[in-house]
């Protein structure tokens, strides 16, 4: 009786620790998004332009810049499906910058530049739908601006 009482607290001990290693486990486009950062604010303050790739840590083949005010439902359109932390723009300067590749998002950046300590803006003449729309194969080369120890990158 007291050896199946402590089968049971352990099998009750092992789901609860997979639980919670299951919650604090970031999504992959997070994890990204982190990586990316490191490599935008190691840039080197003597560099001027910078290609995309050579800050992106992680595979994607099409990136989507979307502008202030953008609906979740004309993102999820754009990008082709839905992911749960996508959250809409609330003013001008925001970001919100979506990588993919082989159609599943990648990396997510979202939010104020200065509150991030990086930005990127880009226009294209490849508008799609609800954003501005970059190639993995288009020009990638984006100046590296720095204000108030925030590095934007903008085409």
């Amino acid at each position: 009786m007291r050896s199946r009482k402590t089968v049971v607290i352990i099998d009750f001990g092992i789901i609860c620790i997979a639980i919670f290693i299951n919650l604090l486990k970031k999504d992959l486009w997070d994890v990204n998004e982190e990586l990316l950062k490191e490599e935008v604010l190691s840039i080197g303050h003597s560099v001027e332009t910078i290609n995309l790739l050579d800050v992106t840590p992680f595979d994607w083949d099409i990136v989507y810049s979307f502008g202030p005010y953008t609906p979740k439902d004309d993102i999820y359109e754009t990008v082709g499906y839905k992911w749960d932390t996508i959250s809409e723009t609330v003013n001008e300067g925001m970001n919100q910058i979506v990588f993919l590749k082989d159609g599943k998002v990648v990396c997510y950046l979202y939010g104020y530049p200065e509150n991030n300590g990086y930005g990127i803006s880009f226009e294209s003449e490849n508008y799609k739908d609800a954003g501005n729309m970059l190639n993995i194969k288009d020009a990638l080369n984006f100046q590296v601006e720095r204000s108030d120890n925030v590095v934007h990158l903008k085409n």
